[in-house]
């Protein structure tokens, strides 16, 4: 199956995964499976790269690889505990800054720095990271959520107040320009009472940030983020890395969908099977984020006002 054979035929898989139907996905996901035996996929981007091929991973010593995005190594580095109750040791070649996180996951042996080489490890079978649910036959109801899987003692960015702490992400990497917020829109949340916002958009003024909105506390290496995050209230996010980090850390976090949001955040939900702390906010027409805003802004203000009355003495 060529590249582009391979990303037409996904359509049906897509459309089964955003309705809930996962048990249909992996059944198209087998019928794929099948059809790629003996066909390289090596000089393909990393990306598109399969790994599994199908042999069961029982007793072996498996090579979990994360070729996707840092969001997706979150995500699905939550099956660690499973994979390691059938393997005899699980090793994962990961992205370098996630690694002090990875650290904290129950389920791995081992953990190496992934880089564009060959993994200095020994293995007997490996799969890529976003396999796992395929591998497991995941349906909704059997999502690991054992929330939290990441571990960091948080780091408040202000002194304990009855203020609210919201962090503040509104563009993903440039990839996904589709997913990101004009920074102009984001006016409704700057007069918000009873709350500390902080920007932890990163090259925030790259991004649009003007000085005076918000509380801009600089840059942090994703460690420390992960720290600052956990000391947060809510995040407030488009669908990028930081959502999926909130989410593995049990923190509230608040998800700003496009109208036509990745397969994961499945359709008409205003909640995610995936991450229990999240709530997901989608566009009602594609493009109209000012929309999107004012009701966040609403529902920011109730939750202030909620959470105001409840730290008053009594």
């Amino acid at each position: 199956m060529s590249q582009d054979n391979q990303e037409d035929s996904s359509d049906f898989w897509i459309r089964k995964m955003r309705q809930g139907a996962f048990a249909e996905a992996w059944q198209f996901s087998d019928k794929v499976l099948a059809s790629r035996a003996g066909k390289p996929c090596w000089h393909w981007p990393r990306h598109f790269q399969y790994i599994w091929d199908g042999r069961s991973l029982e007793g072996k010593r498996v090579l979990v690889r994360c070729y996707h995005g840092l969001g997706d190594t979150i995500q699905f580095i939550r099956y660690a505990p499973l994979l390691k109750a059938m393997a005899a040791k699980v090793i994962v070649w990961a992205q370098e800054p996630l690694i002090p996180l990875l650290e904290t996951v129950a389920g791995i042996d081992e953990i190496l720095p992934l880089h564009d080489g060959t993994p200095e490890a020994d293995y007997e079978a490996d799969v890529e990271i976003m396999e796992l649910p395929h591998i497991f036959r995941t349906t909704v109801a059997t999502i690991p959520r054992q929330i939290p899987y990441l571990h960091v003692a948080p780091r408040p960015l202000a002194p304990a107040n009855k203020q609210i702490s919201v962090g503040l992400v509104w563009k993903p990497g440039d990839w996904a320009p589709h997913r990101s917020i004009p920074f102009d829109y984001l006016a409704p949340l700057a007069n918000i009472k009873g709350i500390n916002l902080y920007i932890l958009q990163a090259d925030a003024q790259e991004a649009g940030w003007q000085d005076g909105f918000g509380i801009n506390p600089g840059a942090f290496n994703l460690y420390e983020f992960a720290r600052v995050i956990k000391g947060l209230d809510l995040l407030i996010s488009v669908d990028s890395m930081p959502v999926h980090l909130a989410g593995a850390l049990g923190v509230p976090v608040w998800t700003l969908l496009h109208a036509e949001a990745d397969w994961r955040w499945m359709e008409d939900r205003e909640d995610s099977p995936w991450y229990p702390t999240m709530r997901l906010f989608r566009q009602a027409q594609a493009g109209d984020w000012e929309s999107l805003i004012l009701r966040v802004a609403g529902e920011l203000e109730n939750l202030v006002q909620t959470k105001t009355l409840a730290l008053l003495p009594k």
